[in-house]
């Protein structure tokens, strides 16, 4: 797990839920140590970083799910990045509106662009996403509501680390064809978008990421093109990922505008 000092040792045989109880229940101690700054697991910081892994990780989300005011909140947030705590994920969105006199729908009056905030450590993420929460209980070696909420919430935390590897193999997969200049994610006020990739020559690649355990349909493109439409997003290649495989007709549609990944293409990241 990413972030965690050396010197704690990890039994990577055992499954992750026995892994997680037997460390951070049995051991909660020597991981909360690892937490440092130890002002982190204090007001307003600990509300930051526990808005931060619970949500969106959108800037603005983020300081209203934490109470704190735009001045206070931008201060705060600056520390952590400067701490390496948090990194800044750019909005890649235009703006709505194109001029001055640009009139826009009531709607989308309010709207603001967002940037988006990511753990750059995994240990971190969950830590406030998933222990810090019960840290009372945890302090008494009382773990059931942790371990039972853990295992509610597991796929939360690695769809994003899947989604990250998936970003990382298309860039793997385009490296000898053509350079792509920018990718990950992409949000807008109309929706979000697992990756979105543009190359030197402009074209565009619209991802989407499944890791469930059923494979993927034709449906799942056809949603995918109409969010891209909604969007406005004018899409050169589909790109989909799957941890368990494909159906048959969409393994028939597979070509050079449409990319089918599965759990063995990610073995050339290894």
């Amino acid at each position: 797990m990413g972030g965690i000092d050396e010197s704690i040792e990890w039994d990577y045989f055992d499954d992750v839920f026995s892994m997680v109880e037997s460390n951070f229940v049995e051991n909660f101690i020597n991981f909360q140590n690892l937490v440092s700054p130890s002002y982190l697991l204090e007001t307003p910081y600990r509300e930051v970083l526990v808005a931060v892994a619970r949500g969106d990780g959108k800037l603005y989300s983020v300081l209203r799910k934490a109470k704190l005011s735009e001045g206070t909140g931008e201060k705060i947030i600056a520390e952590l990045v400067s701490l390496d705590i948090l990194k800044v994920e750019y909005s890649r969105e235009s703006p709505l509106r194109t001029h001055p006199k640009h009139k826009l729908p009531k709607d989308q009056r309010a709207y603001r662009i967002q940037d988006k905030l990511r753990f750059t450590q995994p240990f971190m993420r969950f830590w406030f996403g998933f222990v810090t929460y019960y840290r009372k209980d945890l302090m008494q070696a009382k773990g059931e509501k942790f371990l039972e909420n853990f295992e509610q919430h597991y796929e939360r935390l690695r769809s994003l680390v899947y989604e990250q590897l998936c970003n990382d193999l298309l860039l793997h997969y385009y490296e000898n064809k053509e350079p792509i200049l920018s990718s990950g994610s992409y949000w807008n006020v109309y929706s979000e978008f697992d990756i979105l990739a543009v190359t030197k020559s402009k074209k565009i690649i619209l991802g989407e990421c499944k890791y469930k355990d059923r494979t993927v349909c034709k449906n799942e493109l056809t949603k995918l093109k109409q969010k891209a439409a909604e969007s406005g997003i004018k899409v050169d290649v589909y790109a989909l990922f799957s941890k368990s495989g494909f159906s048959k007709e969409l393994l028939g549609m597979k070509s050079n505008t449409l990319l089918l990944f599965d759990l063995n293409d990610l073995k050339v990241l290894i």
